[in-house]
């Protein structure tokens, strides 16, 4: 294969993910928790990258699509493991999401639940035991593979 076409598959990899998440949350109603969303910004970037690269930018920044997708792949590594409870995760989206350092007296004494906060150590959806998270893992593994081949590439 030429190194636009692994570019190519690369990109309409990450493009593919992110269209997922979004159908997942504007069609499945799935809220992303804040890791999600953290998630998403590196297959932004790499979809970016793509689309420059295969309009004759340098072979350098393939690296940087490579580089991308290792970022969301390795962010999606550790939201599955704060899923599964293998260490823990940020305060403010896992466990009770609440600082308790942060809240103000009337705030404790409240009886009302936050609304719309989803928690990040919660499995709202899994396939084959794997989360979304883990699964956006697995996928951007893949997806590294196509950027670093397309860097190896002859053009």
């Amino acid at each position: 294969m030429t190194r636009n076409t692994y570019v190519l598959i690369a990109t309409l990899g990450s493009a593919a993910l992110l269209l997922g998440a979004f159908g997942f949350q504007h069609i499945g109603g799935y809220a992303p928790c804040q890791m999600c969303l953290w998630q998403r910004w590196p297959h932004a970037a790499a979809i970016l990258i793509g689309v420059i690269v295969l309009f004759g930018a340098p072979r350098a920044l393939i690296w940087l699509g490579a580089l991308s997708v290792a970022i969301t792949g390795l962010i999606g590594v550790y939201h599955a493991g704060v899923e599964w409870k293998f260490w823990p995760g940020p305060s403010s989206c896992t466990g009770g999401g609440m600082d308790l350092g942060a809240m103000s007296g009337s705030d404790l004494l409240s009886t009302s639940a936050p609304s719309g906060l989803v928690m990040c150590d919660d499995i709202v959806w899994q396939l084959f035991g794997l989360s979304m998270a883990g699964w956006n893992a697995v996928i951007c593994a893949i997806l590294l593979a196509f950027w670093v081949s397309a860097a190896r590439a002859p053009r």
